[in-house]
Order: C-alpha cells, then sequence, then structure tokens
C-alpha cells in the first residue's frame, strides 16, 4: 500500500514539474511572438497565408474531419480559422481557456469591440489584461466546424489570436506527434 502512494506522489511530482516547463516556456514564447508581431502593423490575422507565407505551418484535411498542422519555425502550431465566415490566423493554445481574439481581429470580423462590456480580467504573460466576453456563431478550421463557440476579446496587443480551449474541448481529439498536430 505505502508502495502505490509513494509511487503516485512521485509520478504526481513528475507530471507537475514537466508541466511548469511547459508553461514556462509557452508563456516565454507567447511574450517574445507578441513583441515580434507588434513592430508589424499589417493585418496579417485576418488574411489566409498565401503559399510561401511568413511562417512553415501547414494545414492540410486528411480523411473526413481531420485536419493537420506543422509546426511553425517558433514552435507554435498555428491554423486558418474561419470565424463567422472570416479568415482569421490563430494560434493554437491549448492552454488557453477559451478563444482569444485580438482587437484587430474581433474587428475584422464584424464585432464592434467597443459595443462589448468589459467581463472580467485574464492572467497572460504580459500580466492581467481586461477581456470582452463574446459568442461566435462558428469556427472553422478546414472543414471541421465547432457552432456557438464562447470567447474573449482581450483589451492588450497579444500580436495573434489564440485558439482556445472553448474549441478544442469540443473536438472528437487534438493530438501532437511530433512536428504534427492533428485535429479530429
Amino acid at each position: 500500500m505505502m508502495g502505490r502512494f509513494l509511487g503516485l506522489a512521485a509520478g504526481i511530482a513528475v507530471v507537475s514539474i514537466g508541466m511548469a516547463g511547459i508553461v514556462g516556456r509557452t508563456a516565454d514564447n507567447v511574450a517574445a511572438s507578441a513583441s515580434e508581431q507588434a513592430q508589424d502593423n499589417s493585418n496579417w490575422t485576418t488574411q489566409r497565408r498565401q503559399s510561401g507565407g511568413w511562417s512553415s505551418a501547414t494545414a492540410a484535411a486528411s480523411g473526413a474531419g481531420e485536419v493537420r498542422l506543422g509546426r511553425a519555425a517558433d514552435s507554435h502550431f498555428y491554423a486558418d480559422a474561419e470565424i463567422d465566415g472570416r479568415n482569421v490566423r490563430m494560434m493554437v493554445d491549448s492552454g488557453a481557456s477559451i478563444v482569444a481574439l485580438t482587437r484587430r481581429d474581433a474587428e475584422a470580423i464584424g464585432i464592434n469591440v467597443d459595443d462589448l462590456p468589459i467581463g472580467g480580467s485574464a492572467s497572460t504573460a504580459g500580466g492581467i489584461v481586461s477581456m470582452r466576453p463574446v459568442m461566435l456563431d462558428s469556427i472553422e478550421v478546414d472543414g471541421i466546424e465547432v457552432r456557438g463557440v464562447q470567447a474573449a476579446v482581450i483589451d492588450a496587443d497579444m500580436g495573434v489570436s489564440l485558439l482556445g480551449q472553448s474549441f478544442l474541448s469540443k473536438l472528437d481529439a487534438v493530438n501532437v506527434e511530433g512536428d504534427t498536430m492533428t485535429l479530429r
């Protein structure tokens, strides 16, 4: 009995240390990415990526309801999403509770951000920021569509919108193997 308890405690400690390392690396990468993106004033996130675009990430439908995303040079996975009929380039972030839209992306898809009430705050790599909750009719990533998705417009310059758990948790599976993320 004691051996099982010690084995379980050791397993929990290893997982906790591993998760802390992942979270630390993700926070540093998000902050660095946001800083780099702030220097570029173009609205690349609302334009579908062209061949030879800014990253090496690729998305391809493979089979019914399966999308494969390639890891970008910055180690993140990006998806060209269609939100309420408009294209938005998003970073897939399984650590984000909800879909988080930049003000620029929200306005590009037709949301009047100033009409949304501030509905709380979020803790980010850059500190505490205000957020404005909104319900999106749909988000589609290469044929995989989720309807009625909770989201928030973040009142800070994140650089890129995040495809978080309010979308990802409604999928059958999200797997990462090597440099490929598969959404089903």
